[in-house]
C-alpha cells in the first residue's frame, strides 16, 4: 500500500479456494498466482496512472498468464484465480474496483460509509447453487484469472478526493462479520477498524466462526475462512 505525497494505492487480493481434488490444470499454487498479479496490478496502478483500473487490472492479467508458460491449461475453469480490491487516489479525487466478494468501504468526511461490492455471486446464491459452471460465464460470476476481459467486469468508480476520509479492503471471510455473522452494518465496521485497527476485526470474525463450529447457527461454505484487511486513512 504505497503512498507518495498526496498520492497513493492499496491492492487486495483473495485466492480463491483450489477445488477438493486439487485440479487446476496448473504447475502453480494459488500463492504463486496472487503473489505475481497483485505485485503487477500495484505495480501499474502506482507507475501508469494514465491508464484507469480497470486497464490495469486487464494487463496485469495478461502479464500474470504470460508468466505461467506451456505446462499450465489457462483454459481450466479452476485455473488459479483470485478475487480484486484495489483504490488509488491523487490530491483529485479516489477511484476503486472491485471484482468479485472482497468488499470496499469508502468513509466519507461527513462519517457515511458506502460499501462497494460486487454482489453477483451473492444473487445467484439467493436463487440456485453456485457451480463451477458459473465461473467466469455470462450470466455467471467473474474473478481473475487467465483472461484480462474479466477486467471489464468490475465495480468501478471515483469520489472526489476532499470527500474521503478513509478506504477499507476486505476479503469476504473478514466481511463475514457484516455479511454473515450480522454483528453489525458497514459503518460500525469500519468503525472498528479507525478505533482497534484490522487484527480487532479479524479476531472478532474468529470468535463468531468458534462459536458456531458446525454452521448451524450461521450458515456457510466453510467454518472458517482467510481474512484480509487493509485500512487506510487518506
Amino acid at each position: 500500500m504505497p503512498a507518495s505525497g498526496a498520492g497513493g494505492a492499496l491492492v487486495l487480493l483473495d485466492g480463491v479456494t483450489p477445488p477438493p481434488d486439487g485440479v487446476t490444470g496448473c504447475v502453480h499454487t494459488v500463492a504463486w498466482f496472487t503473489a505475481r498479479l497483485g505485485g503487477a496490478l500495484l505495480e501499474l496502478a502506482v507507475s501508469q496512472r494514465e491508464l484507469t483500473l480497470e486497464q490495469c487490472l486487464s494487463e496485469a492479467i495478461a502479464r500474470t498468464a504470460q508468466a505461467h508458460g506451456e505446462g499450465c491449461d489457462l483454459s481450466h475453469r479452476r485455473t488459479p484465480q483470485a478475487t480484486v480490491v484495489v483504490a488509488r487516489w491523487d490530491e483529485q479525487r479516489v477511484e476503486h474496483l472491485v471484482l468479485s466478494d472482497s468488499v470496499l468501504l469508502i468513509e466519507g468526511v461527513d462519517g457515511s460509509v458506502a460499501a462497494v461490492l460486487d454482489d453477483r455471486i451473492a444473487q445467484l446464491a439467493a436463487v440456485e447453487r453456485v457451480t463451477d459452471a458459473r465461473r467466469n460465464a455470462e450470466g455467471g460470476f467473474f474473478t481473475a484469472a487467465a483472461d484480462p476481459a474479466a477486467a471489464a467486469r468490475a465495480v468501478t468508480g471515483s469520489t472526489a478526493r476532499t470527500d474521503v476520509r478513509a478506504l477499507a479492503a476486505l476479503t469476504d471471510g473478514a466481511a463475514r462479520w457484516v455479511e454473515v455473522f450480522r454483528a453489525g452494518g458497514w459503518a460500525q465496521c469500519l468503525a472498528v477498524l479507525a478505533k482497534e485497527g484490522p487484527q480487532a476485526l479479524v479476531d472478532r470474525v474468529r470468535s463468531a466462526e468458534l462459536a458456531d463450529p458446525e454452521r448451524r447457527a450461521f450458515r456457510r461454505g466453510k467454518t472458517h475462512d482467510d481474512a484480509a484487511v487493509l485500512y487506510a486513512e487518506l
